[in-house]
């Protein structure tokens, strides 16, 4: 890493290991963590089921290449595609079907897709996947009723950083990033990285900021008052960063939420997240 980079990330660098692990470490920082993952499999169990659903729709050729679908009910909705998150390497889609609830209540048509996760897949290989399934998904429109040219991107944690390197995608119309990762240098000093193996070359293309949007769609980027310092921060590095190439990027700090609990925004038909989809999608049929 260039030592002007390292120079912007104060102490991170000069920590112990088990300081460095435990400043990326959103499972232990949130006590009630895992009992949350449950409930969001509960849910997202119920709305799989759900009679309108339509459930591991193929995408590719390897067992994770599938996404589940959930219409809104109305002919050529906007379509909102969410990534989830688990630093790369853990959870699948199966667990968030739940935030299909809160955009589903205005109209907006959900999918949620899944992707072979590390070590199985290096990080290369599961943006490859993430873009060959938003390139099948768009090209469903038709089949599944969406509107083509209203499709936003959306993911959470290491979905967030995926939903990011969508926004150059050519059908991708806006994204939600929440509390992304944008910067994989830390990420390469953790345990996060003893399955995820990232390249020196990873680090320096995969890397939102160091690979800024070219595309002058809204990027807006949220993030708990509650999270780990280094999950902040790399929010707002990133947005100072785009910001001063005047790119279309927001960053919202939502004061008493974690890691966990700002999901509840989107999952909710009147959360703070649900609303901004909302106004990013009615946004952009104003300047489109």
């Amino acid at each position: 890493m260039r030592q002007q980079e390292r120079d912007k990330i104060p102490g991170f660098f000069s920590l112990e290991q088990a300081q460095k692990d435990a400043a990326y470490n959103n499972s232990e920082a949130v006590v009630d963590s895992a009992e949350r993952l449950k409930d969001w499999e509960c849910r997202s169990a119920a709305c799989r089921e759900a009679p309108s659903a339509r459930p591991d729709i193929r995408y590719g050729d390897k067992p994770n290449n599938l996404f589940d679908f959930f219409p809104s009910g109305g002919d050529g909705a906007p379509l909102f595609v969410f990534i989830h998150g688990g630093y790369w390497h853990r959870n699948s889609k199966e667990i968030f079907g739940f935030v299909s609830t809160g955009p589903g209540a205005h109209g907006i048509d959900v999918a949620t897709i899944g992707y072979t996760l590390a070590p199985q897949a290096t990080l290369t290989e599961i943006v490859e996947e993430v873009f060959q399934a938003l390139a099948f998904i768009a090209a469903m429109s038709s089949e599944l009723g969406f509107d083509p040219d209203r499709i936003y991107v959306g993911g959470w944690s290491a979905g967030g950083h995926l939903a990011t390197l969508s926004a150059n995608l050519p059908m991708v119309r806006g994204v939600i990033s929440i509390s992304g990762i944008f910067d994989l240098e830390p990420i390469a000093e953790t345990y996060i990285n003893d399955e995820l193996r990232l390249q020196q070359s990873e680090i320096e293309t995969l890397a939102p900021s160091r690979n800024l949007p070219v595309r002058p769609i809204p990027v807006a980027l949220f993030v708990g008052g509650d999270e780990l310092p280094e999950l902040q921060r790399q929010s707002r590095e990133f947005t100072e960063r785009a910001c001063a190439e005047h790119l279309p990027v927001t960053m919202m700090t939502l004061a008493g939420r974690n890691h966990y609990t700002i999901m509840e925004e989107l999952a909710a038909p009147d959360g703070m997240l649900t609303s901004a989809l909302i106004r990013m999608i009615h946004g952009s049929a104003t300047t489109g």
